[in-house]
């Protein structure tokens, strides 16, 4: 089996992708029909409004509750998981995080890594930073290992594949696995691919996972699955390294419960997904199975930015669910490609200026209608349409503006023009005179204005006019005669 190298694509160019996205009509009606059975899915699972408000009201407190002590849990877990015989590693950027990992692996003579799901993993380019040391990463979630082949970053935070038809995922396998025939029989290439990754569980040196919540109170790693795979690279090799987060961690065991429940309800629709695996410490004396060693490392990577502004710490309550891309308007039109970030879509727009800082990543904030959509349906009620704005406001404000708390990349939008524009604009609509005197102006220059409408409108349908009284007809007729 052969894997194509990864495609880098960098977050400034949103505007080219976004275009690009927009003219690829296949890409549009697939995308347009994967969101409406979402949708529909999740729309079936929480029947009872009543009980739905219940439970994000639920969620959102047992997240902010996390994040108002989020040190203290974290030094609790870590003093829980070590007890228990595991190490805890802390790593403040992806550099640091990719050399604990690779140098775990390098300790123990490791070539090869089974992987279970991880954003956070795809968040630091970890397989291709292990690849190039010659530490080979194979990817056991189905959709995963599709992206791998086609050499793509994941396109939707919980279904990675989602951009792939049949057919690119047959002529994937035909090219990439030996003695594979062409077929778009869905069953088959199942079976194709997990025949394909079933000896790696064994053969692997290492197993790694990502993890979707941890318990500060009992030292437990929570993951969440639906194929088994996790469960296999978390047990079957020796050596298990979970990477997480620092936001994951909750206070009480108990309180992931609520959470697991929003999670898979609001994801794909499932009322419980297949399998929940929950990892306390390394094998024990008296287990037959599990791995030897089990390794945590905990990721900042800009969450402490965001945790140290009281407005913009919301951002950390997301539990990666990926409901609002699933109900995004802007993000259903284009992919997840196209926003050229590990995490794309709404949730993406308002935590990767964190990962990534302003500079890189300010149009996302904008690639957004502001119809609060994403609002209206997040589990943990992240406000993210006010998230957006405020990015947008750090974005547009002066590089040397002393603030509380800066951003990285503040400024990055920045222009002098723009701030003149809003100027004149503030002082024709605050002085009676002034505002009659452009709108007079204004009316005898409507001449030079564009007649075509601009921007996302161009790809949507045309403003009908208005239609005309009967006064309006009556008087037409009578200037006529």
């Amino acid at each position: 089996m052969t894997t194509s190298p990864l495609q880098f694509v960098p977050p400034q160019d949103f505007h080219a992708r976004s275009r690009a996205a927009l003219d690829d009509v296949q890409l549009r009606q697939s995308f347009k029909g994967a969101m409406t059975f979402l949708q529909d899915k999740r729309r079936s699972q929480f029947g009872d409004d009543d009980e739905l408000q219940r439970l994000r009201d639920l969620g959102e407190a047992v997240r902010k509750n996390a994040l108002a002590k989020l040190p203290a849990l974290l030094e609790r877990l870590e003093a829980k998981l070590t007890a228990a015989g595991a190490t805890v590693h802390w790593a403040a950027s992806p550099e640091e995080a990719n050399a604990i990992i690779h140098g775990i692996a390098t300790a123990r003579g490791a070539h090869s890594i089974v992987k279970g799901k991880s954003m956070a993993s795809e968040e630091i380019e970890l397989n291709h930073y292990l690849e190039a040391r010659g530490v080979k990463c194979l990817e056991s979630d189905m959709g995963e290992y599709i992206v791998q082949l086609a050499g793509e970053k994941p396109s939707h935070i919980v279904m990675p594949a989602i951009h792939k038809t049949r057919a690119d995922i047959g002529a994937l396998f035909a090219e990439h696995i030996p003695d594979t025939e062409y077929t778009e029989d869905v069953d088959r290439l199942i079976q194709t691919g997990r025949h394909t990754l079933r000896n790696a569980f064994v053969e692997a040196d290492i197993g790694l996972s990502g993890v979707n919540f941890a318990a500060a109170d009992t030292g437990t790693l929570w993951l969440v699955e639906n194929e088994g795979n996790g469960r296999l690279s978390t047990t079957v090799p020796d050596v298990h390294i979970a990477i997480m987060g620092i936001e994951k961690v909750v206070e009480k065991l108990e309180h992931i419960v609520p959470l697991a429940s929003l999670l898979t309800r609001s994801a794909t629709g499932q009322a419980v997904t297949t399998y929940f695996n929950l990892i306390s410490g390394p094998r024990r004396a008296n287990e037959l199975d599990g791995p030897r060693e089990l390794h945590l490392v905990l990721l900042d990577n800009g969450r402490t930015q965001a945790y140290a502004d009281e407005e913009l710490r919301a951002t950390l309550q997301c539990i990666r669910c990926g409901a609002c891309m699933n109900h995004c308007p802007v993000y259903g039109r284009i992919g997840g490609h196209a926003y050229g970030t590990t995490y794309p879509g709404p949730i993406g727009a308002i935590l990767s200026p964190h990962l990534l800082g302003l500079e890189s990543t300010a149009d996302l904030a904008t690639a957004s209608s502001l119809c609060g959509a994403c609002g209206d349906v997040c589990p943990v009620r992240i406000p993210i349409p006010q998230l957006l704005v405020r990015l947008r406001t750090e974005a547009n404000r002066s590089p040397d503006a002393e603030v509380e708390h800066p951003l990285r990349g503040q400024g990055a939008k920045y222009s002098r023009g723009e701030r003149l524009v809003w100027r004149f604009w503030r002082g024709a609509f605050g002085r009676p005179g002034v505002y009659r005197m452009f709108r007079w102006a204004a009316t005898r220059l409507r001449v030079l204005a564009p007649t075509q409408q601009l921007g996302w409108t161009k790809y949507r349908t045309p403003l009908k006019p208005a239609p005309r009284s009967l006064a309006d007809l009556l008087r037409d007729k009578n200037q006529a005669q």
